[in-house]
């Protein structure tokens, strides 16, 4: 049996939307993740870029459980020395909702030019509107 490269021309993508009201955002996030690298085709492979494009709508709706909505913080750094800059999940679910589904499916990504690739094919919107329907997306039931 010979096996070869896959090339990118035979590889068939799919458009999923996931709409994320009251899902918890790791399980929502590694979901997403899974998908987003591919490991749920037969064709995988780690070295190899196989995954969707995924929508997500509704990200103002996420549900994180405990006492995260309050305490869970955020750090960025601007460049410069003592340049920490927090805020918190809920000031930053009321400032850019997106920002938070991006922050947590972007870690679970390979952290390499390839992580890079899949990241830019995920699509997070806050509300059910998304510009998107010409590729005739799928619905996808994440529980």
């Amino acid at each position: 049996m010979k096996v070869g490269m896959r090339q990118s021309k035979i590889i068939k993508r799919e458009w999923y939307v996931v709409d994320a009201t009251d899902k918890v955002l790791g399980r929502l996030s590694s979901k997403v993740a899974m998908y987003l690298i591919g490991k749920h085709k037969i064709e995988y492979a780690p070295y190899f870029d196989v995954g969707d494009y995924i929508i997500i709508i509704n990200s103002k709706k996420i549900y994180v459980s405990g006492r995260k909505y309050e305490n869970k913080i955020y750090y960025r750094h601007t460049g410069y020395v003592g340049g920490i800059k927090s805020l918190k999940f809920k000031e930053l679910i009321s400032i850019n909702s997106n920002k938070v589904i991006e922050n947590s499916v972007k870690g679970m990504l390979p952290k390499n030019k390839l992580g890079r690739v899949m990241f830019r094919r995920l699509k997070v919107y806050t509300s059910t509107v998304h510009n998107h329907e010409a590729q005739s997306p799928k619905f996808l039931q994440i529980s």
